[in-house]
């Protein structure tokens, strides 16, 4: 597979009344073409926080460092076999983007035209005084101003029956109000691929829908990623989901991505005593009775000096206090940041 997007040692800083705290924290990862990696954990785990920094959307006076490349397109890899002095690998790290080193001008060209993101309540993100229509047309002009008004509204349509909506020539006349929950998530999605984008991030996006519906949603996703090729980055707090629509599995806790591997092998055998207690407070047929996992996530201006979750923990040990646990090798593709792997 073609490395997407390749995140190494992410940073986030903002300040607060009691100092600077790090909502993500030395974060990496990689997501490939047509690959779905599911970005797991409870609210306040940094998950959000994370998304808003692919996206260039920190809030003001964020300190972000490291590194957020974004791979070639089809044109740039045509270049990057073309040059004679330097490895393949090395020119793909001189013609990929560094996202975190983008200025504004430089996201807008971006922000929906290669990174897009599917936000976790549509209500509050689409314009209630905008046509459905309109505004799907705005995301393709903003990428492609010189198309015509005919051809802007034929890709608008299009956009609205990939992503499945009935009658998208009607609904593309309505407002955000006039549709039903599932149809609004359905219209971000197609607003999100109207430009064409190859990485798509979806936040919860199936949050406050019923089951029938998330269930579509979900395909409607799994979908899209298969025909498109997208890489997708989903990030939820059900581990049912994951099970759904993940290739791989990243499980974060107070910033830091503490387990990962292949969805299969996480959820099955978690070697991480989080996500096993987040496998025990998920509910199933098969499991009577949940157990929750007790207290809650640490407040990032006093978190313990080891690991985060050893407070939490029911394992611990003396070194756990000690340091920050290293992401140890449990299996050739699954890690986990805990002294008893």
């Amino acid at each position: 597979m073609t490395c997407l997007l390749e995140v190494r040692e992410l940073t986030v800083e903002l300040p607060t009344p009691a100092g600077w705290v790090r909502p993500v924290n030395e974060v990496s990862f990689d997501i490939d073409a047509g690959e779905s990696l599911g970005l797991v954990g409870e609210s306040g785990s940094g998950k959000t926080m994370l998304a808003l920094a692919l996206m260039g959307l920190l809030p003001p006076g964020a300190r972000v460092a490291g590194q957020a490349l974004l791979g070639k397109d089809r044109n740039e890899a045509q270049e990057a076999r073309e040059v004679k002095e330097k490895s393949v690998r090395e020119a793909g790290v001189a013609l990929g983007k560094n996202l975190l080193a983008l200025n504004e001008r430089e996201w807008r060209a971006v922000r929906g035209g290669e990174i897009a993101m599917v936000f976790q309540e549509p209500m509050t993100s689409l314009n209630p005084v905008m046509r459905i229509g309109r505004q799907i047309e705005e995301a393709i002009r903003a990428h492609e101003s010189r198309l015509a008004s005919g051809d802007v509204k034929r890709r608008a349509a299009v956009a609205l029956g990939r992503a499945a909506i009935p009658e998208p020539e009607v609904r593309a006349e309505q407002f955000a109000h006039q549709l039903s929950g599932g149809l609004r998530q359905r219209a971000m999605i197609a607003m999100a691929l109207a430009a064409g984008p190859r990485l798509l991030i979806a936040d919860e996006p199936t949050t406050a829908l019923d089951v029938t519906v998330q269930k579509q949603i979900l395909d409607l996703l799994d979908h899209l990623r298969r025909e498109l090729r997208l890489g997708l980055l989903f990030i939820t707090h059900d581990l049912g989901v994951v099970r759904q629509v993940a290739d791989r599995v990243a499980v974060m806790y107070a910033g830091r991505i503490i387990e990962e591997g292949p969805a299969r092998q996480v959820l099955a055998s978690p070697r991480h005593p989080y996500t096993q207690g987040l496998l025990n407070a998920s509910p199933t047929l098969e499991r009577g009775k949940l157990s929750p996992i007790p207290g809650s996530v640490p407040q990032l201006s006093s978190l313990p000096p080891g690991c985060a979750f050893e407070p939490r923990c029911s394992l611990r040990r003396a070194e756990c206090i000690a340091a920050v646990p290293d992401l140890r090798v449990a299996d050739p593709s699954h890690t986990a940041r805990c002294v008893l792997v």
